[in-house]
């Protein structure tokens, strides 16, 4: 729920202005009616916007409070008189933008510290800091770094040796940065550890000999990575996040990998060394990806997945080990028949 201690209240728009904003057609209701907030479904109020995608909330309609809805044309008919319907093929896309609209300070962190900090926190004498970048208190920046205008380094944040910043970045709160190249409009997120050691050992009875690792991490533009992630820094070469590649809270990132543009990985994924992904690959929550494995182009993962192979370019793959999606299913219903069948069998026996 939107609370105005933390996002200032919307300014109103007209539902003409809603739908301008959405890119919605406006299919019913007056069209000088006053949008002032959004809000979903279940919990919407009068001169809220709210938005259906997906078909479980559907049963919500009839209670729902809200002055308008965005929706496709499959729920007009389930849509009560009194809503105003703004209609798209793209609720959830529709809703997104009449957010970044309405709160445009909910899109981006704006540090902890609130006001102008300036440069506030420690700053080695060589690091090379562009105009209009904000270091909080607490944030150390050390030798050599170069930081981007329009960059925010927020409160006990640790940016070490050689590391450059693009412009427009935001280093959460208690991250630490080592060992890496960002892109412009980076946003990393508080307590994410990135460019250390990666877990290289040669191992033997005699004792483990660490191996050093001498790459870097390479973060490219428009990535976004999420709270107490962790990426390794490459061991012989470099680990590399790909542009406009979104990566969830707790996620574990091996050295060497190669992540491709505009991937999405869920919370709770672990991505081993040396594994590659290719563009617009999406992993759901709390799946494993072996080392040195491909995944091809647009894959998708399912959640709670093990993939130990390569993986095509455009497939659907799950389970544990992870095999197409067809495979998977027909899998799962042949041994939950076959269960079916032992129970049957035990209680004609009894």
């Amino acid at each position: 729920m939107h609370d105005s201690r933390f996002f200032p209240a919307p300014s109103p728009v007209s539902l003409v202005e809603a739908a301008s904003l959405t890119e919605a057609t406006l299919v019913r209701g007056d069209p000088a009616a006053l949008i002032t907030g959004a809000a979903p479904v279940d919990a919407a109020s009068a001169g809220d916007l709210t938005f259906l995608d997906n078909p479980k909330y559907v049963r919500a309609l009839a209670a729902t409070g809200a002055s308008a809805i965005l929706c496709s044309a499959r729920y007009l008919d389930r849509v009560p008189e009194r809503v105003a319907v703004l209609q798209t093929t793209e609720p959830y896309r529709a809703y997104a933008r009449y957010l970044a609209a309405a709160f445009p300070g909910a899109l981006r962190p704006a540090g902890v510290f609130e006001g102008d900090a300036g440069i506030a926190g420690t700053v080695h004498p060589s690091a090379q800091i562009e105009d209009g970048v904000r270091v909080e208190p607490g944030a150390i920046v050390g030798a050599r770094v170069e930081i981007g205008r329009g960059s925010v380094v927020a409160a006990g944040a640790v940016i070490g040796a050689g590391v450059a910043v693009g412009r427009d970045c935001y280093i959460g709160a208690n991250v630490c940065l080592q060992h890496a190249l960002l892109g412009n409009r980076v946003i990393i997120h508080p307590g994410a550890q990135i460019g250390q050691d990666g877990f290289g050992f040669a191992m033997h009875p005699s004792g483990h000999r660490k191996v050093a690792q001498i790459g870097r991490v390479i973060i490219q533009d428009d990535v976004e990575i999420g709270a107490n992630t962790t990426i390794d820094r490459g061991a012989n070469r470099d680990t590399v996040i790909g542009e406009g590649t979104k990566i969830d809270n707790q996620v574990q990132i091996g050295h060497n990998v190669e992540i491709g543009r505009h991937c999405v990985l869920v919370a709770q994924v672990g991505i081993s060394g040396s594994a590659k992904l290719g563009d617009y690959v999406a992993i759901g929550g709390q799946s494993g990806v072996n080392g040195h494995v491909t995944i091809g182009d647009g894959a998708q993962i399912a959640a709670v997945s093990v993939v130990h192979g390569d993986v095509p370019a455009g497939a659907r793959w799950g389970g544990v080990p992870a095999r197409p999606v067809t495979e998977w299913f027909r899998e799962m219903t042949a041994l939950r028949n076959l269960g079916k069948k032992g129970r049957s069998q035990n209680e004609s026996e009894q």
